[in-house]
């Protein structure tokens, strides 16, 4: 499932376009200004940005330049009015991966969004959740733009826990979807991966990013009130 944030201060588009991308199957998540977007991105699974520039906070596409500095690499679309051939060229040097101007058609709208998303889906995927980002391509996790060097075992347990971030994960479900069908693992064995993963991503433990929860499994926090 693929999730799309759109960031439009006209009410009525935002409410249009949420719709419309609602009812392809996408989950939307609709802002009307720039305040909450860094945080939904530290904290949500982004597939793509629909971004306009004449915002009320901030002009979007230096926006975007301050979040790909932050490492954010979720490909984007500028839906503007901003129609000129230099703010075009300028809306593409600030990190477009495509560039819609207004007033435009919806089904053209649906079909780049549909083809980023199928080009991009196939390239380097990125995943951030706090200071930890991942990058699919290499299979790699970093912490503060530094390589952290896990077992392959410990790859795939740290990455089931970011792709289920605040969500209670069992042992018993952990030893389902990480370790698979060797039946010679117990539930022991899942304690002392994790205490060995902590002691890699988090060895000061001032972190906190996974939590255990006790006699139920484990939790890996995003920052969430609930963790």
């Amino acid at each position: 499932m693929y999730t799309i944030l759109v960031v439009e201060d006209d009410k009525d588009i935002l409410e249009l376009t949420e719709y419309t991308l609602a009812k392809d199957g996408y989950d939307v998540i609709g802002c009307l200004d720039t305040f909450q977007v860094e945080k939904i991105l530290n904290e949500e699974n982004i597939s793509l940005i629909l971004m306009d520039r004449n915002l009320p906070n901030t002009e979007g596409s230096v926006f975007i330049q301050n979040m790909r500095a932050l490492g954010h690499n979720q490909p984007v679309i500028y839906v503007t009015a901003k129609d000129s051939h230099d703010d075009i060229l300028e809306g593409f040097q600030r990190g477009a991966d495509d560039y819609i101007t207004k007033p435009f058609n919806l089904d053209v709208l649906r079909a780049r969004v549909k083809a980023l998303l199928k080009r991009t889906s196939s390239e380097l995927e990125t995943i951030k959740v706090r200071d930890i980002v991942y990058q699919a391509k290499n299979k790699k996790f970093n912490i503060d733009n530094i390589d952290i060097e896990l077992t392959h075992l410990e790859h795939d347990l740290l990455l089931e826990f970011i792709k289920n971030k605040d969500v209670l994960l069992s042992r018993d479900l952990l030893l389902e979807n990480v370790w698979g069908d060797n039946i010679d693992t117990k539930p022991k064995t899942v304690n002392v991966a994790i205490t060995r993963l902590k002691n890699k991503i988090d060895p000061h433990g001032d972190k906190e990013y996974i939590k255990a929860v006790r006699s139920e499994g484990y939790i890996f926090c995003s920052g969430a009130k609930n963790c």
